[in-house]
């Protein structure tokens, strides 16, 4: 979509801004669903770490549903710590998933290891790899029987 200039651009904007986006676009050719997905995209907060989102309930649920999911499919296995060794750390990622119309669909939390402080050989023999989904694989078979 190209959208022409709607003001100049030479003019400092009340926040600083030597070019602000707003002198180059309009959201006036936006529908209305696609102006409450883009205001609900601008608005939701998301925690940047526990202790915040602890104190929301919803975002309790996420946390124990991540938990809940971990322990289902068995992602690990409790091991003794040898001696002189100290765990590695890890961090809630939280993220607020939204429908088209721009109202909430769900609070997802992520328990991820912070991995870039281990050492090959030292912290770690095996890597963990994904599994891709069904339908990323058939796109790419797609894609490549296309392209011959």
């Amino acid at each position: 979509m190209h959208m022409e200039p709607i003001a100049s651009s030479s003019a400092t904007s009340t926040s600083g801004t030597t070019h602000p986006l707003s002198a180059f676009l309009s959201y006036s050719r936006f529908s209305p669903s696609h102006l409450a997905f883009l205001t609900a995209l601008t608005t939701s907060i998301e925690p940047s770490c526990y202790s915040t989102a602890v104190r929301h309930s919803h975002w309790r649920e996420a946390m124990s549903a991540e938990l809940r999911a971990l322990e289902e499919n068995s992602t690990w296995t409790l091991e003794s710590l040898p001696p002189g060794k100290t765990p590695i750390g890890c961090k809630w990622v939280f993220k607020t998933k939204l429908k088209v119309d721009g109202s909430i669909e769900r609070y997802k939390a992520r328990l991820v290891a912070k991995d870039y402080t281990q050492v090959e050989g030292l912290d770690y023999h095996e890597t963990f790899a994904p599994v891709a989904k069904m339908t990323t694989v058939r796109c790419l078979l797609a894609v490549a029987a296309t392209k011959n």
